[in-house]
């Protein structure tokens, strides 16, 4: 038996997921959330049903216990299936980590040395390690990096045109992220179609809340649209994507809102919900059906910045042997495919109504026979790739 368990910890939560290696099951997942409020909520699920609790949750480490004892109580065991290792999610990991690594004390110094690059997210993933490392002292923790696919970017790819000397110092460039998604995909994409990683051109769509694009080339990433944080790139569901940077400097003389607010403004209250009202895509979708002007205007945003990375990666890829979609509007919106590559066909591209409109949820083709570049629907699976990389480091 080679069991994995997978942490991925905010900075008021953790979600986990233990996982047979062997044959890829999820034995067990569950959330710990609200910790550190008055009352905080565990959920555990297994194969034979879901168990909930509400009670105080100190801290990550006490929230770890409240997971233990969810095991011990509900199943299965970790006495017959006991974790031969903790993989973790880490958001950040700038250059320094290009690759699934063994936690040491140096690399613990290093994720909090990232934090000042994703602030919100390092953290909360050390304070998940950590308490791991208490409550499993006696396995390996690695951790996974959201960056580290992209650690194959080009300098011409992640360089940004300002003061070289500045931007070295202060570590501006393109880092990428959802990256242990798009390498999860991009290979999942090789194996439905039947083709060597090592000669697959494929652009993946990660479009959820937070939303990516990447050009993946032989299974390494070449091109990605987030940036040196997760604000750049396409329009997503509370942020604005790409944006002239002078449109910051304007609204603070204008409106003398503050850094902070502009942070606020472009992080959490732009994108579809900025445009319409709307923060998740289904309610924007049905209003813009609906006749909303504003949520239809939204829409059109939307995918024109879509179709506009497409046929950018396109043409860095120079060949195109698939488009996948996937993350939670990308799996379940058939409008926001069929949309995004509507007017594609100079690239050879030509969606089936009929797959796309189907209502399944596994792996499929949603273009037509005589299209030259697949279109694919596949799920991401982030918990997997994570196990899986974390099996291979130890």
């Amino acid at each position: 038996m080679s069991a994995i368990l997978v942490v991925n910890s905010g900075s008021s939560s953790f979600k986990y997921q233990l996982i047979e290696m062997t044959t890829e099951e999820v034995l067990a997942s569950g959330l710990v959330e609200r910790i550190g409020d008055e009352t905080g909520h565990s959920k555990h699920s297994n194969g034979q049903g879901s168990t909930e609790l509400d009670l105080p949750i100190r801290d990550h480490s006490q929230g770890f216990q409240v997971m233990l004892e969810a095991f011990r109580a509900n199943g299965p065991s970790l006495d017959e299936h006991p974790p031969v290792a903790v993989g973790h999610r880490v958001v950040h990991g700038g250059k320094r980590f290009f690759e699934a690594t063994v936690v040491t004390e140096l690399v613990k110094i290093n994720i909090q040395d990232l934090a000042e690059l994703a602030p919100l997210h390092n953290p909360a993933n050390l304070q998940g390690i950590e308490a791991a490392q208490k409550a499993f002292p006696a396995v390996p923790h690695v951790a996974v990096f959201d960056t580290a696919f992209h650690s194959t970017l080009s300098p011409a790819a992640y360089t940004y045109a300002i003061d070289k000397e500045l931007a070295e110092r202060h570590r501006v460039r393109r880092y990428g992220f959802h990256g242990t998604s798009h390498k999860f995909v991009s290979e999942a994409a090789a194996e439905f179609l039947g083709r060597p990683l090592g000669d697959t051109k494929t652009i993946v769509l990660h479009l959820g809340n937070g939303a990516s694009a990447c050009a993946v080339s032989d299974g390494k990433s070449v091109e990605t649209s987030m940036g040196m944080t997760p604000l750049e790139g396409l329009v997503m569901g509370t942020r604005s994507g790409d944006l002239d940077p002078a449109v910051l400097f304007h609204l603070h003389r204008k409106t003398g809102q503050s850094f902070d607010d502009l942070d606020t403004l472009l992080n959490r209250g732009s994108g579809i919900l900025g445009l319409s009202g709307h923060g998740d895509m289904r309610d924007m979708v049905a209003a813009a059906n609906a006749g909303d002007v504003d949520s239809q205007a939204a829409l059109d945003v939307y995918l024109h910045r879509l179709k506009q990375y497409v046929g950018a990666y396109a043409a860095h890829l120079g060949r195109l042997d698939a488009i996948v979609f996937t993350a939670g509007v990308g799996e379940n919106t058939p409008l926001i495919r069929a949309g995004a590559l509507e007017g594609l066909g100079i690239l050879g591209i030509e969606i089936d109504e009929e797959r796309n409109a189907s209502p399944e949820r596994g792996p499929r083709l949603i273009s037509t026979d005589a299209s030259r570049v697949a279109v694919l629907v596949i799920p991401t699976n982030e918990e997997l790739e994570i196990a899986r990389q974390t099996l291979a480091v130890i």
